[in-house]
């Protein structure tokens, strides 16, 4: 069954993770319904200050939409989205969903999803974590979220900064249900 996807891009460091998901995402296509990307205000110039480009590339692929377009089909529940990645997340971006505030798309649609019972992973970039972030990740994770930092890991003895950032991204994919050839444990580095 293929899917319809939500990604989410927030102005936290790491659009490299956006950038690999979206590229990952336009290879696995025969497994996609329909892809909605949504940027947050800061995250096109996170974008730009990190990658040194702008994100234009994936329009031609995916449906981009405006944080503030509340028209946008995953504002609703009656769209049948299944996953949300938010990708990466932001605390403030995670604070608001946690409290319940809805007020651009990326929170609205990421409540839509939680009250749909889909899967929402939040692939959050922050380190170290202060109390308040904790208690938000804990209320998501009862709520039904999933909370996946973008933490590396190095068994599959990775070579490049691509190879490092695949392995959250893999994971990712993994946790959001597509079939994807990505390094599994003891199999070949």
């Amino acid at each position: 069954m293929k899917k319809k996807i939500i990604i989410a891009i927030t102005g936290a460091s790491g659009s490299i993770y956006a950038k690999r998901i979206l590229e990952k995402l336009q290879v696995l296509q025969d497994q996609i319904e329909s892809c909605g990307i949504v940027f947050s205000s800061n995250a096109r110039e996170i974008w730009k200050y990190e990658l040194g480009s702008i994100p234009q590339e994936f329009s031609q692929t995916f449906t981009v939409y405006e944080k503030g377009d509340f028209y946008a089909p995953f504002a609703s529940g009656s769209a049948g989205y299944d996953t949300m990645i938010i990708i990466p997340c932001s605390m403030g971006t995670l604070g608001r969903i946690a409290s319940g505030v809805s007020d651009d798309l990326i929170t609205r649609a990421a409540d839509i999803i939680l009250k749909e019972r889909k899967k929402l992973i939040l692939v959050v970039r922050e380190t170290p974590y202060n109390l308040v972030h904790l208690r938000n990740m804990t209320l998501l994770t009862e709520a039904g979220a999933i909370i996946a930092p973008a933490t590396p890991s190095f068994y599959s003895l990775p070579q490049t900064i691509d190879d490092v950032v695949d392995t959250v991204i893999d994971r990712i994919l993994d946790l959001a249900g597509f079939e994807n050839k990505g390094y599994r444990w003891g199999g070949e580095a």
